[in-house]
């Protein structure tokens, strides 16, 4: 009989254990400067990700939800303008949207990188008069097909505010970092992200001047000096002790990204020998395109996805459903009366996907474990 491993979903203290004494005394610091709020650590940190991203500009807020609505109110979008972005996703997205009146159009996605695409951007653009932008998201930390949809964008005349919560490293298909060729990318470091840190943190990248410096005022209840306030924002500032663990952080974010790299490999390895109609397996892109595997997302089909969460808990590992119920099914949109095209694949992904244990301290035997113990169930389907 098998011996049970424990494998959590996450472990993040693991992570911190190696780098407590690089990380307490910038603390220390910090809280010996009395300086919390912005200043000094978030300028370092806003230039290193503008740096690492490849924009000129990065702009740091209080989270990555606020990073988007950030990028709304930058790009204008009022009440009652439309905004595409896929259902199956993370709330904040169409969250976002909504917060300002706005209202998103839901995009179906692909059932193979469950990323909207250039077609399913333009069927969604064909249910709206009054489009304003597109927020296509990177989801599990692997890029959309860029050129595609950025093509769909241009033919449509709306900029797209890339969601790159989930993708902070990954690159699309011509090697650029996600982030940096939509008009903005919005990046969160809530702590379960690649780069997370010990609370809720967000950033905004541009390559536009003008756009990052109302973004920075917005940010600060839309005033570029202290009391004087030439439109509304809203209160976003990223904590100089966030950026002061960010910035230790960023120069193992690639280390962290080539061990979720192998993890994933080998999970393909091990569960790819057994062959089995029950289970598809996520598939690295080719290079240039890199995925970072914010999220190892298996599809489990015919009805077995939940028994197979069931077991694997028996078993001692952490799963997760990343999204049981799409945006367009949430209460909270019902009365939208399902704006949008046909949603079969988001619907079909959020009943049968299922995510494993991918963080980068994993070890092999934790991942074999893993990988065997979804065999066994598999082979008694």
């Amino acid at each position: 009989m098998t011996t049970h491993i424990a494998v959590p979903l996450l472990d993040l203290k693991l992570q911190y254990d190696s780098l407590r004494e690089e990380i307490e005394p910038l603390l220390r610091e910090v809280c010996d400067s009395q300086y919390f709020v912005l200043g000094p650590k978030v300028l370092e940190l806003e230039g290193s990700i503008a740096d690492y991203v490849g924009t000129s500009y990065a702009v740091g807020c209080a989270s990555g939800s606020d990073a988007l609505l950030l990028a709304l109110m930058g790009l204008d979008v009022k009440a009652g303008d439309e905004v595409i972005c896929p259902s199956y996703t993370f709330f904040a997205t169409g969250g976002a949207i909504r917060r300002i009146g706005a209202i998103p159009v839901w995009a179906d996605i692909d059932p193979t990188t469950f990323n909207v695409t250039q077609d399913s951007v333009k069927a969604a653009a064909a249910q709206c008069t009054n489009l304003k932008a597109v927020m296509p998201v990177h989801l599990y930390g692997q890029t959309i097909d860029m050129d595609g949809v950025l093509d769909a964008c241009r033919e449509l005349g709306a900029p797209m505010i890339e969601d790159a919560a989930q993708a902070i490293g990954a690159k699309d298909e011509t090697g650029a970092m996600a982030g940096s060729r939509g008009r903005i990318g919005c990046f969160s470091f809530y702590p379960t992200k690649n780069l997370g840190g010990f609370g809720d943190g967000g950033m905004i990248t541009t390559n536009d001047q003008v756009l990052a410096e109302r973004i920075t005022k917005l940010r600060v209840h839309g005033g570029e000096r202290r009391y004087y306030h030439n439109e509304v924002g809203i209160n976003s500032r990223l904590d100089a002790l966030q950026a002061a663990v960010l910035n230790v952080k960023m120069s193992y974010l690639e280390q962290w990204h080539e061990g979720r790299a192998r993890n994933a490999k080998l999970y393909q390895t091990i569960l790819s020998e057994f062959d089995n109609e029950l289970l598809v397996t996520p598939k690295a892109p080719s290079a240039p395109a890199r995925h970072v595997w914010n999220q190892y997302v298996l599809r489990v089909l015919n009805g077995k996805r939940d028994s197979l969460k069931d077991y694997l808990a028996e078993q001692g590992i952490g799963t997760d459903i990343y999204y049981p119920v799409p945006l367009h099914m949430q209460e909270c949109f019902s009365d939208l009366s399902y704006k949008g095209m046909e949603l079969q694949h988001t619907e079909r992904a959020a009943l049968e996907t299922l995510a494993l244990p991918i963080f980068p301290e994993l070890t092999e035997e934790q991942i074999g474990y893993v990988a065997t113990t979804i065999i066994d169930f598999l082979k008694n389907q």
